[in-house]
């Protein structure tokens, strides 16, 4: 084979190409259909012992879900079919009443939780619920003003995600680097020049809440609408921990489930004003759902119903270990943004790692010691950083939900301090890593456990 012959013969891919061949490698050397499922069922169960039982996860966009909201993801109602809205002439298919009570169930729990007139339930995910702001309140060529990534801003609101498939114009929100907020005085002049139709503010770094009653008043001057995209602060939304955006000025509260409020990944989209009803549900289905995962819902539904229960208190918990991670580790010499502000109101704190070799070195070093967090953007990062940030993020929801408190913090400041500062031998703090966390496998604030014993 020549040369152009040998490189015509190799495939683009996107993803890491070594590991797609150890992959392809297993399925070659399988002997059948039933060894092939093995090496997959084998690989679940090593990541079910090691992230789920021996490490600390301090990943700010994920949650671990109760056990009754992991039941119901393999439940039986997950092979059903249910497309169209709920009701008898709505469905294309007969045979929907369960299914219509459990959508029904899940729609009201979600009412009641964000305390909003409309919810709904069948978002795949976050950003698809972005992608329906999208497609029911703009057209092609409107502007929009969302945050820029290193302030902390996501894709889906700039040009790489929903937004930019939209084809709508898009301009930064500007924002203070020291303060990491909204800079008001600058938005207002901004905005008076852009005339924005919709201000999407989507934060993947959220620190603190953000100025929705303001940013609401400027832009109602010209019909300018504000949707916040909650994310990361759901739980924290419902659990009166946060900010209360359809209260503040926002028209539509899009939201991950798999975060904050703990349930199973999945999308919802909350609003008030029934003009936005027919446009914002039309949206969704026909255009972006149609069979919807009906497990899903079931489990949404139970995740709704611990978060009215448990999560006033829970949520308050997360930003109290917050604000201690961030004391913590500032006084162990890892710089954490927003000191003079408390470090964070939020499931987030961010410290800036790039004395330790920049977030993406800093995480994998962490993560050899069991200390699962990631890179991110800070301000100072250039979009072009997006690979090697300066910063890195950490989460306390898992943490909180194993029934750790404020004094536990120090301890995990502590693991990471000997790695990154004192540079003591990564196999050591590991080992200590796993005695801290196997005795804690059992998650709180739920209907199967109830409150941790501290909380009590």
């Amino acid at each position: 084979m020549d040369r152009t012959q040998s490189q015509a013969s190799i495939q683009f891919e996107v993803h890491d190409s070594a590991i797609l061949a150890n992959a392809r490698a297993i399925v070659d050397a399988a002997g059948s259909g039933q060894e092939m499922a093995n090496a997959v069922l084998a690989a679940v169960q090593r990541n079910e012992e090691w992230r789920g039982k021996r490490c600390l996860n301090l990943l700010a966009p994920e949650a671990p879900t109760s056990p009754t909201v992991r039941h119901l993801l393999s439940s039986e109602i997950g092979t059903r079919a249910a497309e169209g809205h709920i009701g008898r002439v709505n469905r294309w298919f007969a045979g929907t009443q369960y299914i219509d009570e459990v959508e029904a169930l899940c729609v009201e729990l979600l009412k009641k939780a964000f305390r909003c007139n409309y919810a709904d339930h069948r978002l795949m995910g976050s950003m698809i619920g972005n992608m329906a702001i999208y497609h029911a309140l703009t057209q092609p060529g409107d502007r929009v003003m969302t945050a820029a990534q290193p302030f902390g801003g996501h894709s889906s609101n700039r040009s790489d995600g929903p937004a930019g498939t939209r084809g709508v114009e898009i301009y930064d929100v500007p924002f203070d680097p020291v303060e990491l907020a909204v800079d008001l005085d600058r938005f207002a002049e901004e905005a008076q020049r852009i005339r924005p139709k919709l201000v999407v503010m989507g934060m993947s770094m959220t620190l603190f809440p953000l100025p929705v009653r303001q940013m609401s008043a400027i832009i109602a001057d010209w019909g300018g609408k504000f949707v916040y995209d909650g994310a990361h602060q759901a739980g924290l939304i419902a659990g009166k921990q946060f900010q209360d955006p359809l209260n503040e000025g926002a028209v539509a509260l899009t939201g991950s489930a798999g975060k904050t409020f703990s349930g199973p990944q999945s999308g919802m989209l909350m609003w008030n004003d029934q003009a936005l009803t027919q446009p914002l549900t039309e949206a969704i289905f026909p255009v972006l759902a149609a069979t919807h995962q009906v497990n899903r819902v079931a489990a949404l539904a139970v995740a709704a119903a611990e978060m009215i229960e448990y999560g006033e208190v829970y949520m308050a918990q997360i930003v109290k270990n917050s604000q201690a991670l961030g004391k913590a580790l500032d006084a162990r010499g890892i710089p954490v943004l927003a000191a003079k502000r408390g470090y964070s109101k939020s499931h987030q704190v961010i410290a800036d790692v790039k004395q330790f070799g920049g977030g993406l070195d800093v995480a994998h070093k962490l993560a050899k010691a069991n200390l699962i967090t990631n890179k991110n953007l800070i301000p100072g990062d250039a979009p072009s950083d997006w690979d090697r940030p300066s910063g890195l993020r950490l989460g306390t929801i898992e943490i909180t939900r194993l029934g750790l408190m404020e004094s536990d913090m120090a301890t995990i400041a502590d693991f990471m301090a000997r790695v990154l500062v004192e540079q003591e031998d990564v196999d050591a703090v590991c080992r200590d890593v796993e005695d801290f966390r196997l005795p804690r496998q059992m998650f709180y604030y739920c209907f199967d456990n109830g409150w941790p014993p501290a909380a009590q």
